[in-house]
């Protein structure tokens, strides 16, 4: 794993201007800079006590920002969304860095031992293999799932782990989860998760995700594992009835009062904090 970074940081691709070279590692701070000069990058606080790293898997290289003070603790892993995949002309994006700040939010607030933040393949730091099926319709391919597995991996080694995966970073959840062994999940929670993307699809309309792996074909192996879903009562992007449907335990499933998909959240981050 690559090391970099603390503090203040500007977030690399936020905003960025396209400009994805292979660049060594200390060169990362120039073009940190240049994004925020050229490409008006969004800075947010990141906590000293958070390690940027790139995890190299077979086929990615894996952002994250890691938080580890007991390396034999559980370790709690925020897993990223789909980010920008999408343009407003919904056109695939030449970079998937997450615009919105809620995962890194929960992650950055959360007093655990153990926390990290894991971006998705090809946000933050493009890896030879990016190409845009990975943001859209390869999303949850099998070399996705391996990578994020493998790194995931790499963190936690044979600790326990609790998994939050904020929308398609549900999915992605369930899948490491269900479909690969290897890791020693505790629990999987789940916020605005898309946990049926075939389902998903049908109810926007919207082209079948046809390269994807889905935790639909999973929900036996996934069902064995201790889990809560957390869900927006005004959530037009993942309904609470899209959740509930794929559950099928009501339980499980927390309906979130006045939450969008991205929005009205932060009443229940000390809930999520407290998750382990």
């Amino acid at each position: 794993m690559t090391k970099g970074w603390g503090g203040e940081k500007c977030l690399r691709g936020i905003f960025f201007f396209e400009f994805w070279g292979y660049i060594d590692i200390m060169m990362k701070s120039v073009f940190v800079f240049l994004n925020f000069i050229l490409g008006g990058c969004v800075a947010i606080a990141v906590p000293d006590n958070f390690v940027y790293e790139e995890i190299q898997t077979r086929d990615f290289k894996i952002a994250s920002w890691q938080k580890v003070t007991n390396l034999q603790g559980i370790y709690k892993i925020y897993i990223e969304g789909d980010g920008y995949a999408f343009n407003a002309n919904g056109q695939p994006t030449r970079n998937p860095t997450p615009r919105g700040t809620l995962v890194r939010e929960l992650a950055f607030g959360d007093d655990n031992e153990n926390v990290i933040y894991l971006a998705r393949p090809c946000q933050y730091v493009k890896s030879p293999n990016c190409s845009k099926r990975h943001w859209t319709s390869a999303r949850f391919a099998p070399e996705v799932i391996i990578a994020m597995h493998n790194a995931i991996k790499q963190i936690a080694g044979e600790n326990p782990v609790v998994l939050v995966g904020f929308s398609g970073g549900a999915q992605v959840a369930g899948l490491v989860s269900s479909v690969k062994t290897g890791l020693n999940v505790k629990k999987v929670i789940t916020v605005a998760g898309n946990l049926d993307h075939l389902a998903w699809t049908e109810y926007h309309n919207l082209p079948p995700l046809n390269e994807s792996m889905n935790l639909e074909s999973y929900r036996k192996q996934f069902a064995r594992f201790p889990q809560l879903h957390y869900v927006g009562s005004k959530d037009e992007i993942i309904p609470p009835s899209l959740v509930r449907e794929f559950v099928q335990n009501d339980d499980l499933v927390e309906v979130v009062p006045d939450a969008t998909h991205n929005q009205g959240w932060d009443g229940i981050y000390p809930k999520i904090w407290a998750e382990n």
